[in-house]
This record gives structure tokens, C-alpha cells and sequence, in this order.
């Protein structure tokens, strides 16, 4: 045999005929360097690594897309329903998932469509839906529950907000929720200190913690004027201030950012989260 081992339509075919393929497919597919060619003689598709999870980059698009974009959402999910309950990790376990998505942008359409193809929908979804019974329910059976943050350390309030501001659905419960929410005092974010326009100029730009060309950070402005982390030139989690140089990333209260600031110069910024501290310089 081969380094690489193909199945083909044409040796499937032939194998079930004898009664072999249930018990021959499955020592192929998890043998090394397996590749897939759906005829004889044509290129053979590569598995990915993580085969038979499903792929990550199809994993991280379906949550992506799950924030705007419900044609390409269906193109994706349509074919592979299970691809509604996508959960991805923006970062430092900043968990989405799809539906998740779909809710604190108040997306309700997306939000519909993925439950109709097996998304489990939570508190917060119901809560952007306007779900006034159901949330007020779910928070008098476990009370507490409204101080969980959602995705990105959103707030439940802030779903039950954002799904108002939307004008879709029964806009008197979902005004109730809203009112019941902020009544309670506590189902909204954490406040954090603001920090100064000039503060943030100087935090700005990319620190490096190896010599390969994606091991560093990048620190910019998003749309809301917030400071992010992110992978060196991408776009990343905000993070929110703690104390003098010090901030928490996007909703993961495990993770802190610190900068090593002298003569009013950034000098470096080290995270540190449970067993790891990384310190990279600013460039």
C-alpha cells in the first residue's frame, strides 16, 4: 500500500457489494495521511487535521456570519444543520456561538433561522427576542442568573436593549423586560474607568513576544473607541480598565493586561492568565 490511501466511489461500490465496507472505511479514514477523491483518477481532497471534527475555519465563519450576514449563513448551515450549535473562542475563552451571535446584534431573522435548524437557544437569546414570561421565569426559578455576562461580556440587559432598539416582535413585552431588567439593579455590565484619548494614543500599535511573524499583539481602536488585544495585525477584544495601566479582556475575568509604562512611554505589556504569563515588547 501507499503512503497515502484513496477510496474512490467506484472501489466503495464494489466493497459493499461484498459486505466489507462498514468494517474497511473505518480503519482507512483514521489512517495517516488519508486523502478522499470522489472518482478514480481525479485529485485527491486533503482531510484536515482535525478530521472528523468538523473544520475550524468553517467553524469561525459560521459564528462570524452569524452576527450580519443570513444568506451566507444558510449556504453554510443548509447543507450541515448540526453547524447551528457552532461555538468558537475569539480569544482567552471569549466563547460564541452561533445563536449567541445572532442575539446580542439583534438579529432576530438569524436568530429564528438557526433555532428552526437545531440552535439551543439561552436566556439571552430570549431576552433580545423580548421574552418577557420566559426571562423573568428562568431569573425567579435561579435567581442571580442575570448577572452572567454573554458573549464578549455583554450584559442581559443589554440583549434585552439591543433586541428593543430592533422594533421587531412584540415591542410591549420586550419594553417590560427592559424595565424589569434595570429594575433589578444588577443584570447589566460591570462600570469601568474610562480612559483618557491621550491614554489610549499611547497604548497603540504592535508588541512582539517571538521571533515568528505571527507571535506578537496588536493594540487598536474598534468602532466604539475602545482599546483591543489582538493577534499582531488583526482586530481583537476590548479591554476595559481596571486600575493604572491595568485592564480586563472582553469578558474573561481570568485574563489581565498590563503595561510597563516609564517616563510616560510604553514599554512593553505582559498578559497573565491561570499557568501562563507572556510579556511582549512594543515595537
Amino acid at each position: 500500500m501507499t503512503q497515502e490511501t484513496f477510496i474512490s466511489r467506484r472501489v466503495a461500490v464494489k466493497s459493499s457489494v461484498f459486505g466489507v465496507l462498514v468494517a474497511a472505511i473505518p480503519n482507512v479514514i483514521y489512517a495517516n495521511s488519508v486523502s478522499v477523491v470522489s472518482e478514480v483518477g481525479k485529485l485527491p481532497l486533503k482531510i484536515h487535521d482535525r478530521y472528523p471534527a468538523i473544520d475550524e475555519t468553517v467553524v469561525a465563519e459560521v459564528v462570524g456570519v452569524s452576527h450580519f450576514n443570513l444568506d451566507r449563513l444558510k449556504e453554510l448551515v443548509d447543507p450541515r444543520p448540526e453547524l447551528a450549535r457552532a461555538t468558537w473562542d475569539w480569544g482567552f475563552g471569549d466563547w460564541e456561538t452561533a445563536i449567541g451571535a445572532a442575539s446580542h446584534v439583534a438579529r432576530r431573522d438569524i436568530a429564528e433561522y438557526l433555532i428552526l435548524k437545531g440552535a439551543r437557544p439561552d436566556i439571552f437569546t430570549f431576552a433580545m427576542l423580548g421574552a418577557y414570561t420566559t426571562v423573568k421565569s428562568m431569573i425567579e426559578f435561579h435567581p442571580g442568573v442575570q448577572h452572567i455576562l454573554g458573549p464578549h461580556g455583554i450584559s442581559l440587559l443589554q440583549h434585552a436593549k439591543n433586541g428593543l432598539s430592533a422594533n421587531e416582535g412584540n415591542t410591549a413585552d420586550a419594553r417590560k423586560l427592559v424595565d424589569y431588567l434595570s429594575a433589578l439593579g444588577d443584570a447589566d455590565s460591570p462600570k469601568y474607568p474610562d480612559v483618557a484619548e491621550t491614554d489610549k494614543q499611547k497604548y497603540l500599535g504592535d508588541y512582539k513576544y517571538g521571533d515568528g511573524p505571527l507571535d506578537g499583539f496588536s493594540i487598536k481602536l474598534n468602532m466604539r473607541k475602545l482599546l483591543t488585544l489582538g493577534k499582531v495585525g488583526k482586530n481583537g477584544g476590548a479591554l476595559y480598565k481596571t486600575g493604572e495601566n491595568k485592564f480586563i479582556y472582553n469578558g474573561t475575568p481570568s485574563v489581565q493586561v498590563s503595561f510597563l509604562v516609564e517616563s510616560g512611554k510604553v514599554i512593553s505589556l505582559t498578559v497573565t492568565e491561570p499557568g501562563l504569563t507572556l510579556t511582549a515588547k512594543k515595537l
